[in-house]
């Protein structure tokens, strides 16, 4: 043994001794009135230089050095609370009392504030559907361009995410995005979450995130439903269109001593939309879910949903036939385009706290999942005689399973969190087809059609290290993939396979001035997968494009009541081939880069009145391209969300809010644009007891604005030559709804 080993020795026992010697005190915090444990309360001590936190059963451990100490323990939606240590004895109990959610309780920390931002914004601007939980994450727009029953178009961070291609959406762990599916790598429908489940959304953007694989380029979103609810509800709504919305959330079990309890929800929407063909949207939701710990160590959560939809779309359409008066503006060229889809889920999730220090998870998950989509892009552009509607269709199977094990170090003038997981996700997809139709009943062409199975196996570890004002943060992760396909329209369906790894580092940094303020530098590479079609067409080679991409921002709380997070960002994707499901033929797309800025900012003026703002610019080129060739369409440069909340005596509360996005290329050399639009929204509630009162307007000022935009080549009925410009479908106009709920 050299001497450079024994002077490692010994400074290793010398640590090992230290940290052995000191005072471990463990302690639960609980609500002061229902006796709740508490989860996710920050703990800081030692005069705020160290901090622990609650697990999930409430229960914590800190190591101070001297006697006497002072716990500082602060939770989103409580009031501050401070616990004198005055000699090391344990266990400790402490409660802490309920308050309103208060901006003034956001940690100035890049690593976790974007959830207890979302928890702030959550309590003082309402979601009332599944597109307002997307419109949570700051910088992210959506459109819907299908009659309400497909998934949103996505928009973040110069990314057109077509409906997820390069955002990963998860809720409660549960995959949102379907890869190789029908019609889009990604396609992520949300709607089978009822809004008043949720209880936190998580995002981050970019793709820093150890725990975070496949198609989280742009960012990711996780929404968690509550465990346990206060009350039980019951609410109605109606408005313009004939829609129609009920909601009911029944406790079931609501065991506080034994740490048991169960609810079951469900959802009824029906609208006929604005248009000249009545939509005869129909959406149920049913969700369910159990969860106890099953004494101080053992957790279980047994959840499962039932989610089924089906709607007439009018499609988007062409401006030249609007202009014409062929149509209105409301009107459709094909009336029979439409859908339905389900999905069923299944999930467990187990959580075990080993000791002190570690704990270990473990979620299951299964899904099954069916899609049927008719659209008509072209009209008439390749059958003059039938038209040229396609129909998509989906049926799969989808399981998995997530593992994580977590160690908390402890040292004199340190912290370290160790985090590892691995998992697998498996798409057993039955049934993946691409037909020409005749209004929707008679089919004309097979296109596509096959089966096959996509597996995803995973592995990583993430270090959180936190020494003095620094916070370092070093992670690896790999995915490796497995692609089996069977072509349904062959003779004899040899199966085909391929296989690819990707190997994806993060390394992430940031430096704490003081309470108040915060830089970080966040560093990555993630990466998307490719359809199923191309992995085959290009014989497995090319087919896990990567990202790779840099954060530099600064969180700053010059006040209490004041949140600024200005950010400039930079990605660099790489060149790959894309499976366009609407024709199903593989297309190239080249390297792109895409540098921007946000800026965020949150002001609580008084305790009722609260403004939020959110300002994105992107610049995003494709590279290979030359210059003025190079647009990447239907990004948009700049986009702002916002508004005002006012909550008043006597029950009365009000939100004003906006949406604005610039004009933007709808082609490559930005000679065809997208109109860009910005539409306001009011929400008006009174309480009363157990009563609620809320009144809805969407598009206050009734704009005329385009949702979703692209530049297609068509061919109407008795045209000789196909045309190509912008088709749209027209945003919601002036819309009311109200409603009434009910709480016991």
């Amino acid at each position: 043994m050299n001497k450079h080993q024994i002077t490692f020795f010994i400074s290793l026992m010398a640590t090992t001794h230290s940290y052995a010697q000191q005072h471990v005190i463990q302690g639960t915090v609980k609500d002061k009135d229902s006796k709740q444990r508490l989860e996710e309360v920050n703990i800081r001590y030692q005069r705020g230089i160290k901090h622990s936190h609650t697990a999930s059963n409430g229960t914590f451990s800190v190591q101070p050095g001297t006697f006497p100490d002072t716990l500082l323990l602060s939770r989103i939606g409580y009031l501050d609370q401070v616990y004198i240590l005055k000699e090391a004895r344990s266990p400790i109990e402490i409660e802490m009392q309920k308050n309103e959610v208060q901006l003034s309780q956001i940690q100035v920390d890049a690593f976790v504030s974007s959830k207890t931002l979302s928890k702030v914004d959550l309590s003082k601007i309402p979601v009332n559907s599944a597109q307002d939980l997307l419109r949570k994450v700051p910088g992210l727009f959506i459109a819907q361009h299908a009659g309400g029953g497909k998934a949103e178009q996505i928009f973040l961070r110069g990314f057109d995410n077509d409906h997820g291609t390069d955002i990963a959406i998860t809720a409660d762990g549960i995959p949102v995005n379907m890869v190789s599916h029908a019609h889009g790598q990604g396609y992520a429908d949300l709607h089978f979450i009822i809004p008043e489940t949720v209880k936190d959304i998580d995002f981050g953007k970019g793709a820093y995130y150890a725990d975070k694989g496949d198609l989280n380029t742009s960012g990711y979103v996780n929404f968690t439903t509550l465990d346990h609810l206060d009350h039980n509800l019951f609410k109605v709504e109606g408005g313009s269109f004939d829609s129609w919305r009920t909601v009911a959330m029944l406790n079931l079990l609501n065991n506080h001593e034994q740490n048991k309890y169960a609810y079951a929800a469900g959802e009824f929407n029906y609208s006929n939309g604005p248009f000249d063909i009545k939509q005869n949207f129909s959406r149920v939701n049913l969700f369910a879910k159990y969860n106890q710990w099953i004494d101080e160590k053992h957790y279980i959560n047994l959840q499962g949903s039932i989610f089924s939809s089906g709607w007439n779309a009018s499609g988007q359409i062409p401006e030249r036939a609007v202009r014409q008066g062929l149509i209105s503006r409301w009107g459709s060229i094909d009336s029979t385009e439409g859908g339905n889809t389900s999905r069923m889920n299944l999930a467990m999730q187990y959580r075990a706290l080993i000791s002190d220090q570690e704990s270990w998870e473990s979620n299951v998950y299964f899904s099954r999942y069916n899609f049927q989509l008719f659209s008509d892009f072209t009209f008439f552009l390749k059958d003059p005689i039938h038209g040229d509607e396609i129909e998509q269709v989906d049926n799969r199977y989808l399981y998995g399973i997530e593992n994580k094990y977590n160690r908390q170090f402890h040292f004199d003038h340190s912290q370290l969190s160790w985090t590892s997981g691995f998992g697998l996700r498996v798409d057993d997809i039955k049934d993946l087809q691409l037909n020409h139709v005749y209004q929707r009943d008679e089919l004309l062409d097979r296109l596509s059609h096959i089966s096959g199975v996509e597996m995803n196996l995973h592995a990583y570890s993430n270090l959180d290290w936190r020494i003095g004002k620094w916070t370092i943060n070093p992670a690896l992760r790999v995915d490796h993939l497995i692609f089996n396909l069977h072509d349904k329209l062959k003779s004899d369906p040899a199966g085909q396979e391929a296989s690819a790894t990707r190997i994806s580092p993060k390394l992430n940094f940031g430096y704490t001035f003081n309470h108040s303020a915060q830089i970080y530098l966040k560093t990555g590479m993630g990466f998307h997968s490719n359809d199923i079609r191309v992995v085959m067409e290009q014989q497995g080679k090319d087919i896990m494009p990567i990202s790779f991409g840099a954060d530099l921002g600064l969180i700053w709380k010059p006040t209490d009541n004041l949140f600024i997070q200005p950010a400039l960002w930079g990605v660099y994707l790489q060149q790959e081939f894309v499976y366009v499901g609407d024709e199903a033929v593989v297309e190239p797309s080249g390297k792109t880069k895409r540098l921007g800025a946000d800026l965020s900012l949150r002001y609580q003026a008084t305790p009722w009145l609260y403004f939020d703002g959110d300002i994105n610019y992107a610049y995003a080129r494709a590279i290979d391209q030359p210059k003025g060739g190079n647009y990447i369409p239907l990004v948009p440069s700049l986009t702002s969300t916002g508004g005002v909340s006012v909550k008043l005596p006597l029950g009365i509360s009000a939100n004003l809010r906006y949406r604005y996005m610039n004009t933007k290329p709808a082609i490559e050399d930005n000679s065809v644009r997208a109109k860009g639009y910005l539409v306001n929204d009011l929400l008006l509630n009174y309480e009363v007891g157990k009563w609620n009162f809320l009144l809805q307007v969407q598009n206050v000022f009734d704009t005329k604005w385009n949702e979703a935009q692209f530049e297609t080549e068509t061919r109407l009925r008795n045209e000789q030559q196909p045309v190509s410009e912008l088709h749209f479908t027209p945003g919601t106009p002036f819309m009311v709804k109200a409603g009434l709920s009910y709480k016991f």
